[in-house]
C-alpha cells in the first residue's frame, strides 16, 4: 500500500515556538524510545507513523539506543522514512541522541566528542540521513567537561549534520552551565528533553525558571509515567501492557495502590473536562508556556488518536489546578518512576 498524506494535516495541530528561535514543533511530538525496535512489528510502527504525520505530527524523537536491540529503532525508522516519507524530509523534525551506554570499550557512553560524534555518525547511517533537525547531549557527563560535551554539539551544527542542539535530563545547574557555553560557542541551545508528569514535578523547583531566563524550549518526555497516567491499570495489570513485561521502565511494583488512588481522582476531574486521563494528564503538562511540546509514546494507532485529541481542552480554571494539586500531594509523591 502506497502511502498518500492527508491534505488536512496541518489544519488542527497546534505549532509552538521553541524557545525563542525560528523553529515550530507541533504540541505532540511522537517517542520512538518503545514499540518501533527490531523485536516489534514494522508494519504497526509504519502505521502509527503515518497516521501521526496525518494528524500534523511534525516531529519524531529516536535515540542511538533506542530499540530492542539498541540502534534498531532508528534502523526501521530508516527504512519507513525511505520508502513512505522521503517526499516529506523537509516537512520533518527529526532528533536522535547519544549519551547512554551503545557500544562496548571506554568510547560508547557518556559526553567524550569522541562519543558523541562518532554516534551520530552511526545514528545517520542507520536512518539513511545527511543530517538530523536535532542532535541531544542524553544526558550529563560528571566526568567530562561541559566545555567539551558542548564543543561536540556544537561541532555537529557547523559541520552540518545537525541543525540544532539540545540537552536532555540536565539539571537546572547543568542547564545553566550548558547552555552558557554553547552561546559562547554560537551554537544556541535550543531545546532542553525533560521528564515531566503529574507525577514527576521536579523540574517545577527551578528547571523551568532557567529554561524560561535562558529562551530555551522544552519538550517533556514520559508525560503519562510510561502509561500510569491512564486507565490501563485501574483494573489491574493487563497482559499487554509495559508494565507486564520484565525489561520495561515501569514495573509491576510502580503499579501502587497510592499511585492508583491519585488515578482515580485525577479520572473524576478528566471526566468533568470530558477527557480521559491520559488527555487530562498531557494538557496539565502543555498549561505551561514554558512546554513547547509532549513527547508521547505508543503502541496503537488508536493511543495516537485520543492523545492528540488532548489538544481540544488545554484550558484549565484555578479551581481544576488546585483540586489537581490536592489530589498529587495525597500520600507520597512519586509513586511512579515515570
Amino acid at each position: 500500500m502506497t502511502y498518500s498524506p492527508s491534505s488536512s494535516r496541518y489544519d488542527t495541530m497546534q505549532y509552538r515556538r521553541c524557545g525563542k528561535s525560528g523553529l515550530l514543533l507541533p504540541a505532540i511530538s511522537l517517542g520512538l524510545w518503545h514499540n518501533f525496535g527490531g523485536a516489534d512489528s514494522r508494519e504497526n510502527s509504519r502505521a502509527m507513523l503515518w497516521r501521526a504525520f496525518d494528524l500534523g505530527i511534525t516531529h519524531f524523537d529516536l535515540a542511538n539506543n533506542y530499540g530492542p536491540p539498541p540502534g534498531s529503532a532508528e534502523e526501521n525508522f530508516g527504512r519507513i522514512l525511505a520508502e513512505d516519507f522521503s517526499a516529506h524530509r523537509d516537512e520533518l523534525i527529526i532528533s536522535t541522541k547519544a549519551g547512554w551506554r551503545m557500544w562496548a570499550g571506554p568510547y560508547g557512553d557518556w559526553g567524550s566528542r569522541k562519543y558523541l560524534v562518532a554516534s551520530l555518525d552511526q545514528s545517520l547511517r542507520r536512518m539513511k540521513l545527511d543530517y538530523v533537525d536535532i542532535f541531544y547531549s542524553h544526558r550529563a557527563d560528571p566526568q567530562t567537561p561541559v566545555e567539551e560535551t558542548m564543543s561536540a554539539l556544537d561541532h555537529v551544527v557547523r559541520s552540518g549534520k545537525a541543525l540544532y542542539a539540545g540537552i536532555s535530563s540536565y539539571d537546572a545547574k547543568q542547564t545553566t552551565a550548558a547552555a552558557k557555553q554553547l552561546r559562547r560557542l554560537g551554537t544556541p541551545c535550543l531545546i532542553h528533553q525533560p521528564k515531566y508528569s503529574m507525577f514527576e514535578r521536579n523540574i517545577e523547583r527551578d528547571l523551568l525558571a532557567v529554561l524560561k531566563k535562558e529562551a530555551i524550549g522544552s519538550i517533556a518526555f514520559c508525560p503519562l509515567a510510561q502509561g500510569l497516567l491512564t486507565d490501563r491499570y485501574l483494573n489491574g495489570i493487563p497482559a499487554d501492557s509495559r508494565a507486564s513485561k520484565p525489561d520495561a521502565f515501569l514495573k509491576k511494583d510502580d503499579v501502587t495502590e497510592a499511585a492508583l488512588a491519585k488515578v482515580r481522582g485525577l479520572s473524576e476531574v478528566a471526566r468533568a473536562r470530558g477527557q480521559s486521563v491520559a488527555q487530562l494528564a498531557l494538557a496539565w503538562v502543555l498549561r505551561d508556556p514554558c512546554m513547547t511540546s509532549a513527547l508521547i509514546g505508543a503502541s496503537r494507532v488508536e493511543q495516537i488518536e485520543q492523545n492528540v485529541a488532548a489538544l481540544e481542552n488545554l484550558k484549565f480554571s484555578a479551581a481544576e489546578l488546585a483540586r489537581i494539586d490536592k489530589i498529587l500531594a495525597k500520600g507520597t509523591r512519586g509513586a511512579a518512576k515515570a
